[in-house]
């Protein structure tokens, strides 16, 4: 592996723990839930620069397509948790 693919794999890795702090972090749903799909976005592209496509695919479409479809369906839906 070259040095600025490496360098390239560091920086996604960063970026997919930042994602998932702030997910963490965050008070409002609907940005912590944007946050999270951030973090499987940016692991579906360490999957494509680590050689394995498939499995970036399969990433990109269900962990941060349609999982993060459906939990910014059901935030809506109930009102974003307030009471």
């Amino acid at each position: 592996m070259s040095a600025m693919l490496e360098l390239l794999v560091i920086l996604v890795c960063g970026s997919i723990l930042v994602s998932g702090i702030l997910a963490v972090c965050l008070d409002n749903l609907t940005a912590a839930m944007v946050s999270a799909g951030l973090a499987s976005l940016f692991a579906a592209v360490s999957y494509v620069l680590l050689a394995a496509p498939d499995v970036a695919m399969a990433e990109a479409a269900i962990g941060s397509g349609l999982a993060t479809l459906i939990f910014l369906y059901a935030i809506r839906r109930t009102g974003g948790g307030k009471g």
